[in-house]
């Protein structure tokens, strides 16, 4: 996916707030905004907006996991290459996040990161989201595959700096120590 390859929508999509109530039907059962459309490009909407103004458009369903938006593979495999980025089985289907994540405090140490964000992936991907490859098919101006010698390079750029370096687990506490000796209330009989 080079910026000649990349949709119009795709960092429209990247920035909308999703999951807000329909301004239109906000009284409505399933009124939160969770569907796109990538043929309008504008803003998110519910599914009665789809029935009404988007019935013959390309829409896709935007889900949560953990707080974070993802879009089933299924969907956006479909309009996008998504090679490179991670995947993830939640709820029986497999899906992407949208952006980029925090990286959780502590962890084990793990192989694979993000080029993007340096987040520990599970598998060999190159990505964690779909707004990380983006940033890197910019910051390759408009080249989203690197060579190897390339990508070599910036690992050692990025040892010499210690940004590759995982941070250290923080004791579990079970190891910390105890700020005094437990005093037990007095038995009465």
């Amino acid at each position: 996916m080079d910026t000649m390859l990349v949709p119009p929508w795709l960092e429209q999509l990247l920035n909308t707030a999703f999951f807000r109530v329909c301004r239109s039907h906000g009284d409505a059962a399933r009124s939160e905004c969770n569907m796109y459309c990538l043929d309008c490009n504008t803003d998110a909407f519910c599914l009665y907006c789809r029935s009404s103004k988007h019935e013959d458009h390309q829409v896709i369903q935007i889900r949560r996991s953990s707080y974070h938006d993802v879009v089933r593979v299924s969907e956006i495999q479909k309009v996008l290459d998504i090679s490179g980025v991670q995947t993830y089985v939640i709820n029986g289907a497999r899906v992407l996040f949208l952006n980029e994540r925090p990286q959780p405090k502590g962890g084990k140490t793990v192989s694979h990161i993000c080029e993007i964000c340096g987040r520990n992936l599970v598998d060999a991907f190159r990505f964690c989201s779909l707004g990380c490859k983006l940033v890197a098919i910019k910051r390759n101006n408009g080249d989203g595959t690197s060579t190897k010698e390339e990508e070599e390079e910036e690992l050692r750029e990025g040892e010499k700096q210690d940004i590759y370096r995982p941070t250290p687990p923080t004791p579990s506490s079970s190891a910390r120590r105890r700020k005094g000796i437990p005093h037990r209330a007095p038995f009465r009989s």
